[in-house]
């Protein structure tokens, strides 16, 4: 399998996400899941379909950054899941109310389908709820911070920060998270050593940094930024029209930071640098040292989806 140059000044598409004990990575054409069991490495590899090699609407600047974040909650979603599968079945939680209800009445294939999108409904709700709904209602209850739109809107964004990275601190004191943020360590670490084209080893991974400049995780950061400039075009005051314009305004956000996030992948200046810096920040609390099976479990994920011609992973191809 070709590799690409040895160049530090190579930067691949390929992306990755951690999992219940394993990785998930995502190459131009191929995805694979990699999950530690009890029995050894289980592997998973399919065939990477995009929207916009189908429809080149999809593929537009701004368009493609709600393509990409939904395909990708999606995608994700359905890799958790089964990770979660391959855990011991003593060790699984008792399904809750709602799975129970999907399983008994479609089938088994179908219901997990139902409840995959569910999950992503539930927390694309969640997230609407925590970042749009909790700050506007609560800023609007303090009158000193709505004298002006422009403090308004600061406030409401100030918030937004503190409960992102107040949720990831707390999610990150859980043990089982603490190994979905070693995995997510080892994700980006073999992530690097494939950039600076080193051979794929625990030895070569170990000593590469945990901190990614295009990390899923610093785009969600991104888009808290880049919310607290647009949203700034809002001039109403009921909170509840103000959510509305939010929701409105949501998919310009996403765009725009997807755009910021892929620009920032492709240079290497001052910058870029300043512009990644918030996400690398906020990876001090979401990932965390692997040790040395998961590194093995990264490379192995890493390993199937290279692709065969050397290059055609490039970052912006």
């Amino acid at each position: 399998m070709s590799r690409q140059n040895n160049s530090c000044n190579f930067k691949t598409s390929i992306g990755g996400q951690a999992l219940i004990e394993g990785i998930l990575m995502r190459g131009p054409s191929r995805q694979a899941i990699v999950c530690r069991t009890e029995d050894g490495l289980v592997e998973k590899t399919e065939d990477v379909r995009l929207l916009r090699d189908r429809y080149p609407f999809f593929g537009l600047p701004l368009v493609r950054g709600c393509v990409t974040f939904f395909d990708s909650l999606i995608k994700g979603m359905q890799a958790l899941t089964y990770s979660a599968s391959l855990i011991p079945l003593d060790e699984q939680e008792e399904p809750d109310k709602i799975d129970q209800w999907v399983n008994e009445h479609f089938s088994e294939e179908k219901a997990g389908k139902i409840i995959i999108y569910i999950a992503v409904v539930l927390g694309i709700a969640l997230s609407v709820f925590l970042f749009i709904v909790v700050p506007t209602f609560l800023v609007s209850l303090l009158k000193p911070l709505t004298k002006t739109f422009l403090l308004r809107n600061l406030s409401e964004g100030v918030i937004k920060v503190i409960i992102l990275l107040a949720y990831m601190s707390a999610v990150s004191h859980v043990s089982d998270v603490k190994r979905l943020f070693s995995y997510h360590g080892a994700e980006h670490k073999t992530i690097f050593c494939y950039e600076h084209g080193k051979e794929l080893t625990v030895e070569n991974v170990r000593p590469e940094s945990r901190f990614h400049p295009r990390c899923g995780t610093s785009f969600l950061l991104v888009v808290v930024l880049v919310s607290i400039l647009v949203n700034s075009v809002v001039r109403v005051t009921n909170p509840f029209a103000r959510v509305g314009c939010h929701l409105l305004l949501l998919p310009v956000v996403v765009g725009i930071s997807y755009e910021i996030n892929r620009w920032c992948g492709l240079h290497d200046n001052r910058l870029s640098a300043i512009l990644s810096a918030p996400g690398k920040w906020l990876q001090r609390i979401t990932t965390n040292e692997p040790d040395d099976e998961m590194i093995e479990c990264a490379i192995r994920a890493m390993e199937l989806v290279i692709p065969e011609k050397a290059g055609t992973d490039a970052w912006g191809s």
